[in-house]
C-alpha cells in the first residue's frame, strides 16, 4: 500500500513511505536555489495519481521514487488525500515549474539539458525557453530512440553526453516510471546534476501539445483534457 505523508524531515517517519518533501512552492525553490548556489545535485518527481497506481505494482518504480530526494504533489487528488492525512501541501504540477526553474537557472548561470522527446520538440523547446529567458543557456538536447533502456547502453551514452555538456539542470521528459528510474541511477552518477522529471511538458513548451485551459484546471479536470487529447 502507498502511503502519503508531508513531512520535511525523511528520519522521522519509516524509509519505506512515499512523502512529499517540500510541501510548499516556496519552500522548494529555496531549496533548489541553495543547491545550485552549493554545486550540488538533485532528483525532483512530481507524485500524481497515475504514479501511485504504478507505485503499488511497479518495484523498481517504487525504489526509484524511494530514492527521490525531492517530491512534490502534482495533482489535486495528491492534495485532497494529504489533507484527509492532516497534513496541507500546495498543488505543484511538473509543468509548472518549468518557468520558475528557468528563471532561476537564467540567473544562477546554471546550464540546463533536456532530455526525452523528440528531436522536432527538443528544438523547439529549447529555442522557446532560451528566448523567454534570456540568458538561459541549453546546452544538452538528448533524444532517446524508441525503446530507450534506463538501464543500458543507450542511457550510458546519454549519461556521458549529458555529463560531457555541462548542464547543471537537467528536464527529463521520458514519462513514468522512465524518468524517474533513470533520475535514480543518474544522481549517482552526475551528483552536481539537479534532475527535474516533468513527463510531457516539454511539448507543451515546444507546442507540440496544448496544455488545458485555466477554467480545466481549476476544476482538477485536467487528466481529462489530456485523456481526451491523447488517449
Amino acid at each position: 500500500m502507498v502511503q502519503l505523508v508531508a513531512f520535511s524531515d525523511r528520519s522521522a517517519v519509516a524509509d519505506d513511505l512515499v512523502r512529499i518533501t517540500h510541501p510548499t512552492h516556496a519552500g522548494l525553490m529555496a531549496d533548489v536555489t541553495a543547491q545550485f548556489r552549493a554545486g550540488t545535485g538533485f532528483t525532483l518527481a512530481t507524485l500524481n495519481l497515475d504514479h501511485i497506481v504504478k507505485l503499488r505494482r511497479d518495484a523498481d518504480f517504487r525504489a526509484a521514487y524511494l530514492a527521490q530526494s525531492h517530491v512534490v504533489a502534482d495533482g489535486n487528488p495528491i492534495v485532497w488525500l494529504s489533507r484527509l492525512a492532516g497534513r496541507e501541501v500546495e498543488l505543484i504540477p511538473g509543468s509548472e515549474l518549468i518557468a520558475p526553474l528557468c528563471a532561476l537557472a537564467a540567473a544562477e548561470g546554471v546550464p540546463v539539458g533536456l532530455l526525452g522527446a523528440t528531436d522536432e520538440t527538443l528544438t523547439a523547446a529549447a529555442a522557446a525557453l532560451e528566448a523567454e529567458y534570456p540568458g538561459l543557456r541549453v546546452v544538452a538536447q538528448i533524444a532517446p530512440p524508441y525503446g530507450f533502456d534506463v538501464e543500458g547502453a543507450g542511457a550510458d551514452e546519454a549519461l556521458r553526453e549529458l555529463g560531457e555538456s555541462g548542464a547543471r539542470l537537467c528536464f527529463l521528459a521520458l514519462g513514468a516510471p522512465k524518468q524517474e528510474r533513470f533520475a535514480a541511477r543518474a544522481q549517482a552518477v552526475l551528483p552536481e546534476v539537479g534532475f527535474l522529471s516533468i513527463g510531457a511538458s516539454l511539448d507543451f513548451v515546444a507546442s507540440s501539445q496544448t496544455r488545458a485551459p485555466a477554467w480545466v484546471r481549476r476544476f482538477a479536470l485536467e487528466w481529462l483534457w489530456r485523456l481526451i487529447g491523447n488517449p
